[in-house]
Order: C-alpha cells, then structure tokens, then sequence
C-alpha cells in the first residue's frame, strides 16, 4: 500500500521518468565493439552529413552508430527469442522525426492539450473573484510547461532537457500541493469588506499564514533546485523521494475531502459547518484510484511495442483522461454553494 501511494504521488503531474544509468545492453561488449568499429571506420573515416532534424535534436555521428548497433543487436535477439536489453536506461525505440521515443511525446503533447482545455474551462465557467480561480489558472501554466518540458525531454534525452523536465515536474507536484493546501486551510486572501457602506477594498488582506506559506515553498523549491544543481551528479533517489513525499501529502488531503460526512475532519467550505459533503466529494478518492491504477503501468516494464510504445508513454496516454476528469472535479467544487458568501457579492 504504501508503494502504491507512493506511485501515485509521481503520477500526479507527471514525474516518474527513468534516469540515463548505464544498462546491460550497453554494457556488453558486443554492443561496445559494434559502436567502436562504427565510429572508426564510418564517423571518423568519413564526412558525415546530418538532416536537419537531427542537427536540431543534436544527433551526433557515435550517437547514429549507437542507435544502429542498438537496434541491430535487437533485431537479432528478437529473431533468437532471447533476452532483450535496455541501453542507457531506456527500451530501444525506433526514432521518428528526430524524437528518441515519439510514443510518449505524442502523449505528452496530449498532456499539455488536457491542460490547456482545462485552463479554457476555468476561465469560462470559474467565476473572476472567486479565491481559488487565479491559483488553478497558474496551476494549469505550470502544468503545461512541465509536459512541454517533457515533450523535450522525451525527444532528445540530454543532461540539460533532463534536467529541465526533472525540475519542472517538482514545480507542478510543489505547486499543486501549494494551492491544495491555500484551498484546505483557507488561507487564500480575501478582500476587505467595509460593512457599514457595503463597499469592497481593492487590496487584499494577505493573512501572515498566507504569506509564511508562500515563502516556504518558494524557498523549497529554490533550496531543491539549487541542491541538485550544486551536486556534481544528479542525485535522482533524493529527487524520487522529494517528489513522493509532496505527491503523498496531496493525496492525503484530497482522500481526506472524500471522506463521509460522518468524519468531519476537514471543513471544506468557509462558510459551511464541517459535516456539509457536497455530493460529488467522492471523486477525489476516485481521482486518487485512477492515478493508482495508471500509474502501475509503471510497475509492469515491457519491451515495447513495435519498439515505439512502453508502458511509460501508456501511463502518459493514461493520464489524459484522468487530468479531464480532475478539471472537472475542481470546477465542480469552485461552483458549490459553499463558496458563495466568500465572493463579492454582485449588485443588482
């Protein structure tokens, strides 16, 4: 059980990619001997001449060598019906355009589509002076530039798109467990109602909770950062349990929303007494199944299909929908009752 939260807490926007370690493919000596003849006898006694859309994913003549011995290996170890490696890390998977592994950019792609749509939906249907509208908005920004990063990512797996697609992917986890807890504890600033004229001040009342939870995970994130960036290798076990650790706390709050009326542990509204469970509360835990459920493709590795699609880019395919489902539930809990005496009231 505790694994599994754990996976889900990476499935949340978007985390759990496999680190470039040394695999038994290209370990061999084989695979090493075939590169090594490559390079010589064709990098180095030729002129080499890229297209463009490698030059532009910075495919290198070795990298060509190793691409070709990769699949040539595998190709023969498909027709011997023997074990079959990964190199580098990762799956051999048949490029397409440039991009290493097209499956999970396509997927990815898909991703940052879900969140734009999402992003449309709350500034159509979210009221503008409703608390918790500007924090899903940047949440969504945020979102889209994690799967675009991961887009990048998963067409040229470089130190530096790795890097990226590592730290935008802490930012959505950190930001989503940021507003989660701006939504939960209602911390969120309001504006000051002067109730002898009836009129609304501009400047909102930032509350010193408000403001210390802000400036710690500001600081969280920089001291994250900047302790991965200081280290003269990646540490991905740290990052991993970084990530895990903000990805559970979510969990938690949200399974704690679902939870029956009978346990009033959370009070989800402002202005309603803790017992008040609104009718569609239980998709939060149906939210947090799903993630579980896709999220154990991750579990289940497998040779990829055609040697274009692995269960990474399924789990990306996989939280499409689910990323669909959870706009839906954060409008329908923006749009509850609940909320209402927290908003400006509109005049007649």
């Amino acid at each position: 059980m505790r694994t599994t939260h754990c996976l889900v807490a990476v499935a949340l926007l978007t985390l759990c990619f496999s680190p470039g370690w040394a695999s038994s493919g290209d370990r061999s000596q084989e695979f090493q001997a075939c590169v090594s003849l490559c390079n010589s006898g064709f990098c180095a006694a030729t002129s080499y001449h890229a297209s463009l859309l490698s030059r532009i994913t910075r495919w290198t003549c070795v990298d060509d060598c190793k691409y070709a011995c990769m699949h040539q290996i595998t190709g023969r170890d498909i027709s011997s019906k023997v074990s079959l490696h990964q190199y580098y890390g990762k799956w051999p998977f048949w490029r397409f355009a440039g991009m290493q592994e097209p499956a999970s950019v396509l997927f990815s792609l898909l991703n940052l589509w879900a969140h734009w749509r999402g992003a449309s939906r709350i500034r159509r249907k979210v009221p503008e002076d409703h608390p918790m509208k500007r924090y899903y908005l940047v949440w969504t920004v945020v979102s889209m530039n994690a799967w675009i990063w991961s887009s990048v990512f998963h067409t040229r797996d470089l130190l530096t798109t790795e890097k990226l697609d590592y730290f935008s992917a802490a930012l959505a986890i950190l930001y989503a467990i940021y507003y989660t807890v701006i939504r939960f504890f209602h911390i969120y600033p309001v504006k000051r109602t002067n109730r002898l004229v009836l009129t609304t001040a501009r400047s909102p009342n930032h509350s010193t909770t408000y403001k210390l939870w802000s400036i710690l995970c500001v600081a969280i994130y920089v001291l994250h950062v900047g302790y991965l960036l200081s280290l003269p290798r990646f540490d991905y076990t740290y990052n991993m349990i970084f990530n895990l650790t903000l990805g559970i706390l979510h969990n938690i709050l949200w399974l704690l929303y679902s939870l029956p009326s009978w346990i009033p542990i959370v009070k989800r509204f402002p202005l309603r007494p803790r017992s008040y469970r609104p009718s569609y509360a239980g998709k939060a835990a149906v939210f947090v199944l799903l993630t579980t459920l896709a999220t154990a493709l991750e579990l289940f590795d497998f040779f990829p299909w055609w040697r274009v699609i692995d269960a990474h880019s399924l789990w990306h395919l996989s939280t499409v929908p689910i990323t669909a489902f959870w706009y839906d539930f954060l409008i329908k809990d923006a749009l509850d009752d609940g909320w209402r005496g927290v908003m400006t009231p509109k005049s007649d």
